[in-house]
């Protein structure tokens, strides 16, 4: 038996797997090998013997522990191969990130980062990039490549022997457990993929260049901001003086073009969001760099717990929800199902209520309203006012909790509701008078932080705070960290129940169901959602809303629809010119010229 933690197992198990994966698409097992510390076995397989097994060449049930660094990879595999997951996982990727979070590294987070953290040697990281690039490659394999490979990835469950002995004593096992059963819930994400209108995305790819020359004509004529591509600071500036909207400036005076700026004052201001888009799309996106397999589906590494809170962080390039909201119209369901998108209303308001068991706050979140029950609990509106009746004082009380959530001061807050800077200091000082037990809780966080050094969630997820930490993500980290508990926790109940899981988004879940099953889907979806938050925030349920997506429609979100809009007329015309349909049953993927295709490289690069 086998001590790891305070637990006792009967083997410990630590595998590897060697695999190349193109963008877009699961992995293609390459080579795999296992070590059990207690008996000293070692398994060696190629992938023309994995292949043929129809169960793992070790014990993966109750009493067994399977080890790996970065485990979604491992569970992706045992996915490709038709090979049932282990029971307990734990991955040594994430509980070194939980034993260094916040901490500087001095190489990284890598498997040989980690080793250096403790002291411990690895293979030399050339020798380890081009062991991966000839994993990545793919076959055919010399018979050395094969040899040369098979070591590599031994050398790798060797190392994983080597860090398991030094983090051991530092393991919170039952903790560390439920991390690991989220991985394997990524993986069966990642497997699963986001279904996307191929064809409009061909369409796109290809006309790329040109919709940017026509957007820029389409958008613009609103703004006047633009000479030819160049988005010009005095046209925008004198456009803003026109539109009567304060903008925040850096320190040497100018303005703040940011995107995270222009993506706050979009909030505050709508007619700022079809402009922030278009800068988004022009600057940032690479649309050559989506992932899309051949079975039209959008896959790439979740980076799970990858962030200071233990959120999720996939590549904004890769992944469909990260770059410019009107891309995400390209996500449509196949013929015959449905797709829904789940989302916990006001997550961070109800985990701070919850938390701080600040009793007015909770009755705020309880009240359907929190923003419209906030102005009421202040005096600021008459008990019975709507949000039809008091429409611009709930949007001012809306930015205040907003401001708070993200540690904002009065200026900045003035900015966002334009009204004077003493209006915003009223308003913060309502919310602290109003919410007096979650400002003495917020305030006891940061001295803790302080003075402890880390802070952490429900489940042990820790955050270090070396050097000069900043007070605003002191304050915002059990918010924005117990909610990524949260939806970790709602993911693996989802998954569980059989429910096909698309993607996690931030503080929402996208699921996909043939029609016939699709409410019922949504249904349980949403209990176990709400059973999620019951275990993260000690009994208090939050509330969930679900937006339907029906074959043969596209996913929609109103931020994005007038850029959507303006693209879907641009595109119209080039798709009339079209005289070369895809051929039935090819998709568009395969039709597009070899230079258009995302080039082949693994997901898994970095790890």
């Amino acid at each position: 038996m086998i001590p790891i933690g305070k637990r006792v197992f009967r083997e410990v198990w630590l595998v590897d797997f060697e695999f190349s994966a193109p963008p877009g698409e699961q992995p293609s097992v390459v080579c795999m090998v296992a070590h059990e510390i207690g008996s000293g076995k070692r398994i060696r397989v190629w992938q023309d013997e994995l292949i043929k097994l129809k169960w793992p060449p070790y014990a993966i049930c109750n009493d067994t522990l399977f080890v790996a660094y970065y485990a979604s990879a491992e569970m992706g595999c045992h996915l490709k191969l038709n090979w049932p997951l282990p029971v307990n996982v734990l991955d040594l990727y994430v509980e070194f990130r939980n034993h260094t979070n916040g901490l500087t590294l001095p190489c990284g987070t890598s498997l040989l980062g980690a080793l250096v953290s403790f002291g411990l040697s690895g293979i030399e990281s050339s020798e380890k990039e081009t062991m991966r690039q000839l994993a990545m490659r793919g076959g055919p394999y010399t018979q050395k490549e094969k040899e040369d490979l098979l070591n590599y990835c031994e050398s790798d469950v060797i190392a994983l022997e080597k860090l398991l002995l030094k983090i051991n004593p530092f393991l919170d096992i039952p903790r560390a457990l439920i991390r690991g059963r989220y991985m394997k819930t990524a993986a069966q994400i990642e497997h699963n993929g986001i279904p996307i209108d191929v064809n409009k995305l061909a369409l796109l790819r290809k006309h790329w260049i040109e919709i940017q020359d026509k957007l820029i004509a389409e958008i613009d004529s609103e703004y006047g901001v633009f000479d030819q591509r160049t988005f010009k600071y005095s046209l925008f500036a004198a456009w803003l003086q026109k539109n009567e909207i304060p903008w925040p400036r850096l320190l040497s005076g100018k303005l703040d073009l940011s995107d995270e700026v222009f993506k706050e004052m979009a909030r505050s201001y709508p007619k700022v969001a079809p402009l922030r888009e278009l800068r988004v799309t022009l600057s940032q996106m690479r649309l050559a760099e989506l992932s899309v397999g051949q079975d039209n589906r959008n896959r790439c590494l979740l980076s799970a717990f990858r962030s200071r809170t233990g959120r999720n962080q996939p590549s904004n390039n890769q992944f469909i929800f990260g770059p410019a909201v009107w891309l995400r119209s390209l996500i449509k369901p196949s013929s015959g199902y449905g797709l829904a998108y789940i989302d916990w209303s006001q997550q961070e308001f109800g985990i701070a209520a919850a938390l701080s068991g600040d009793s007015l706050m909770i009755k705020a979140y309880q009240s359907g309203d929190p923003y419209l029950e906030f102005a009421k609990q202040a005096n600021a509106i008459p008990i019975n006012a709507t949000k039809t009746s008091h429409k611009s004082e709930r949007e001012q009380f809306k930015a205040c909790v907003l401001a708070v959530q993200y540690g904002m001061g009065a200026d900045s807050l003035a900015q966002r509701i334009n009204q004077p800077v003493a209006k915003a200091r009223e308003l913060l000082r309502l919310h602290k008078e109003t919410y007096k037990q979650f400002w003495e809780w917020i305030e006891a966080v940061v001295n803790y932080a302080m003075l402890i050094g880390r802070l952490h969630t429900v489940f042990g997820w820790n955050v270090y705070t070396e050097g000069s930490p900043n007070p605003r993500f002191l304050q915002n980290f059990p918010m924005q960290a117990n909610g990524a508990e949260m939806l970790r926790l709602a993911c693996c109940f989802v998954i569980e129940a059989g429910i096909k899981l698309c993607a996690p988004v931030h503080d929402a879940i996208l699921i996909e169901a043939p029609l016939n099953e699709l409410e019922q889907a949504v249904q349980t979806t949403q209990q176990l959602m709400a059973e999620a938050s019951a275990i993260v925030l000690n009994g208090f349920r939050l509330r969930t809303d679900a937006t339907y997506i029906r074959y043969p429609d596209h996913y929609e979100d109103e931020r994005g629809k007038k850029m959507r809009e303006a693209i879907d007329k641009i595109l119209l015309k080039f798709s009339g010119k079209s005289s070369h349909p895809d051929p039935p049953g090819v998709g568009a993927y395969e039709t597009l010229p070899a230079h258009l295709r995302t080039p082949v490289q693994s997901y898994y690069l970095s790890i």
